[in-house]
């Protein structure tokens, strides 16, 4: 009858034991997260003029999943953007309209113009559209690209006869020639049959002028641009921006006091939390604890009735 018992209670101690252990693995089992959709990236981003919003064209096809397009807030030149609005568009099987690209290429001459341009040029839109498009002639401009200067230097000679002697008071020290300021630089000296002297003066300066560096041919294209979309699906994510205020500038004195703790501060003392508040990794590091406590005690209790018996 003894044996009996203990067999008995064996086995309920280890089914309690077994029990627990099973509680405990599934409370301490965290819970499986959802999948996350694969990001979408923008076929093509426009801007307005004014920065004021920004659309992203995302064309996605059948197996896409549209959640993964960002709808997060973000900043970009000054501007803090905001999604408003999320379009969908069935984009047809083929896509066609009429385009129109300018071009611009450097010239070494004004006379060349349309001369460098072919007639004809192969073309593929931002957001994916191609086609070849036809010169427009009386688009054709040639406008300077800009100017250089450039310095030289001008020399002239002045002869001044008849001088009673060999002093340069009587020679000029600076002359214009040609429209260009000239200094004295050398003065030779002849001597003539009469006992006068004759005066050869040379003068130097510079003069800078301009000239074209080049010039720039502009000039349309236009024609039909089209592409073909295999079942894709047009999402246009529009996001109003605002602009962001420069940061306020700190002025002498307003340094906060360092009496004040600032609620903001990490090394601030916190209030004690609540213990239900706890983050879910401590409570299951505390349940195999408990369930080994719950053991032991159903243990002692087993050979106390045991041990009564006997």
């Amino acid at each position: 009858m003894k044996r009996k018992t203990i067999t008995h209670a064996a086995r309920l101690l280890c089914v309690l034991a077994l029990a627990m252990s099973l509680t405990t693995a599934a409370f301490a089992a965290d819970p499986p997260e959802p999948a996350q959709p694969s990001p979408c990236y923008p076929t093509a981003v426009t801007r307005s003029e004014d920065g004021g919003e920004i659309r992203k064209m995302y064309d996605l096809g059948p197996e896409d999943d549209p959640a993964g397009i960002p709808r997060s807030d973000f900043e970009q030149e000054g501007y803090h953007y905001t999604l408003t609005d999320l379009l969908k568009q069935e984009l047809p099987a083929n896509e066609s309209r009429q385009h129109t690209e300018t071009v611009s290429v450097p010239s070494q001459s004004k006379d060349m113009g349309a001369a460098l341009l072919p007639q004809t040029k192969e073309f593929v839109t931002e957001d994916g559209l191609a086609g070849t498009l036809a010169l427009k002639l009386d688009t054709v401009k040639v406008e300077v690209a800009g100017y250089g200067s450039s310095t030289k230097s001008v020399t002239a000679t002045r002869t001044y006869p008849g001088l009673a002697d060999q002093d340069t008071q009587y020679i000029p020290k600076s002359i214009t020639d040609n429209g260009h300021s000239l200094t004295l630089q050398t003065v030779n000296w002849q001597t003539e049959g009469d006992g006068h002297f004759t005066a050869v003066a040379s003068y130097s300066g510079s003069a800078t002028s301009s000239y074209v560096k080049g010039y720039t041919v502009t000039a349309d294209y236009a024609g039909t641009v089209s592409r073909i979309n295999l079942n894709k699906i047009r999402y246009v994510a529009i996001f109003e921006g605002t602009a962001l205020e420069p940061a306020p500038t700190e002025k002498p004195g307003d340094t906060p006091s360092p009496d004040l703790t600032d609620p903001a501060d990490p090394t601030a003392p916190t209030e004690p939390s609540d213990p239900a508040d706890a983050p879910t990794g401590e409570k299951n590091s505390v349940l195999p604890v408990v369930a080994v406590v719950v053991v032991v005690l159903l243990g002692g209790g087993v050979f106390y009735f045991i041990k009564r018996r006997r």
